[in-house]
């Protein structure tokens, strides 16, 4: 939260999903309710049925339970664009945890309504899968195995997103190591890609991984309605997920060397350090 509170300066995602404690200790029930009004629509929504189902008979059951309900007038979208960062962001939660945490995020570009053939989103998503997409990743490798400085790592980005995104590391201190260790470790393992690149083998296995993943995915009825529903939500068709994974295939080596260039650099980077606290030890009289 802090971190998104602080990377963040118009968009809503600068708030957690159902708000900072203050609001909901102040939210009444005409609040939800209004909330519900204003937004709960049939023009606002998407219905997702998956499975072995007649569409023809499942349509007319779609019209009788939601045809029913009129259309409304929506409230007007103010736009919200976010300006640009021009240095790095910090923030320190200091809390009660058995160890440290990092987590730098960078400003990125995700995948545009009606520009499916912009590269530089397939490239970042396939970064993420460069950096931890495997057991033997190059993160993992280096901080797990190799200098043993975190526990773990874990590497997130969303190509289709309604907002702005980010791409995002992560990862969890071992114990007596430190968060500049970290730091240090994972800007070493970003310029080595950035300056050497990486192996056109190295990208294929990872591409087939995605690949195979998105089949063994479709095995889930609610994945497949997840998928769909998401897609549509973020002004895409569901029709455009298999052309995405083509294009996730055309990718080269050195679009995605060329978007860790561009974007993983510390003018659009925030920084968020969990600080360990000690719990406070209870005496006799507290007990």
């Amino acid at each position: 939260e802090s971190l998104m509170a602080t990377a963040y300066m118009s968009s809503p995602y600068r708030h957690p999903v159902i708000g900072w404690m203050n609001d909901l200790q102040n939210m009444k029930p005409a609040d939800a309710r209004d909330w519900y009004r204003s937004w709960y629509a049939p023009n606002n929504a998407t219905v997702v049925i998956s499975g072995d189902v007649d569409p023809k008979q499942i349509l007319k059951a779609v019209e009788k339970y939601y045809g029913v309900i009129a259309r409304k007038e929506l409230p007007e979208r103010k736009p919200q664009i976010e300006p640009p960062q021009k240095g790095i962001k910090q923030a320190q939660v200091r809390a009660v945890a058995d160890s440290a945490q990092l987590a730098m995020a960078w400003k990125v570009p995700r995948l545009e309504p009606g520009k499916l053939d912009d590269p530089e989103p397939y490239a970042l998503e396939l970064l993420t899968a460069v950096l931890d997409g495997y057991d033997n990743a190059r993160l993992n490798r280096l901080l797990v195995k190799q200098e043993k400085v975190v526990n773990d790592v874990g590497v997130a980005y969303d190509m289709i997103s309604r907002g702005p995104e980010l791409f995002l590391i992560s990862v969890s201190m071992v114990k007596g190591k430190t968060v500049a260790q970290a730091q240090a470790s994972i800007r070493k393992a970003l310029d080595e890609l950035k300056q050497k690149g990486i192996l056109e083998s190295e990208l294929k296995r990872i591409k087939v991984r995605i690949l195979s993943d998105q089949i063994y995915k479709r095995d889930s009825i609610f994945g497949q309605a997840m998928e769909i529903g998401s897609t549509e939500m973020a002004g895409f068709s569901w029709k455009d997920i298999d052309y995405m994974l083509e294009k996730m295939q055309i990718i080269t080596p050195e679009q995605v060397q060329a978007v860790a260039k561009k974007y993983l650099i510390d003018e659009g980077l925030t920084i968020a350090v969990l600080d360990p606290q000690a719990r406070k030890a209870v005496g006799k009289e507290g007990q």
